[in-house]
């Protein structure tokens, strides 16, 4: 059975545990004060579900999921994460990340930054513009009229191919923008970022009208 390891046991690392585990993956969910403080969640998600500190979460899960800010200096386990999928949910805000020169020159996105950080990762850009809770309220089947999509980008393309597949396991179509270097269209205060609902024609409609100029953080 895949084991999904997370990174960051916020609100969207929650809510994906919560996806992840309904669609039959195992978890291994870390955060930055220690596994013992992650008994609650455990309860609650269930046998699927096992708290770990950052590196055991790396070097357990056959795929990773970082729910956490990116940093000038890299705290990510590198070694633990070389040669895997890392889904990053990170979105560039300044207020709390503060400048980083080649974001905000439009240089570099943040997740190809990451993407530099990790560099025997296989970076992914995924559930960036969806408020958490509608990661698994907003879920329906494939085929369903009112069906949503969700963005995603990466250097790679197989990985890309599997976060779209897991996208699908969620209950959303995909839309892939890649490489990284088009990440930034749907960065905060792009069309596509808006966390609304955007069907798969919207979606690719909105990533098309994309403007540097109305990047509000970064991306």
């Amino acid at each position: 059975m895949t084991t999904i390891g997370i990174i960051g046991a916020g609100e969207v690392g929650s809510q994906i545990a919560r996806a992840a585990i309904a669609s039959g993956y195992q978890i291994v969910i870390a955060n930055s004060r220690g596994p013992e403080t992650l008994k609650d969640l455990i309860d609650e998600l269930g046998p699927s579900a096992r708290a770990a500190t950052a590196a055991e979460a790396a070097a357990q899960g056959d795929f990773i999921v970082i729910a956490v800010p990116l940093k000038r200096v890299n705290d990510m386990p590198t070694a633990e994460l070389a040669g895997k999928v890392v889904i990053d949910t990170n979105n560039y805000m300044i207020w709390r990340d503060g400048h980083y020169p080649q974001i905000d020159s439009g240089e570099k996105t943040a997740h190809g930054l990451r993407q530099e950080q990790l560099s025997e990762s296989k970076v992914v850009k995924a559930f960036t513009h969806i408020q958490a809770p509608r990661i698994t309220l907003w879920s329906r089947p494939k085929g369903s009229p009112d069906r949503l999509a969700l963005a995603l980008s990466s250097d790679f393309p197989e990985a890309a191919q599997w976060v779209a597949h897991l996208y699908d396991q969620f209950g959303f179509d995909a839309v892939d923008h890649s490489p990284l270097s088009e990440s930034w269209r749907n960065a905060p205060g792009q069309p596509a970022w808006r966390q609304d609902r955007q069907t798969l024609a919207e979606l690719s409609a909105n990533l098309a009208k994309a403007d540097p100029a109305l990047t509000t953080n970064g991306g």
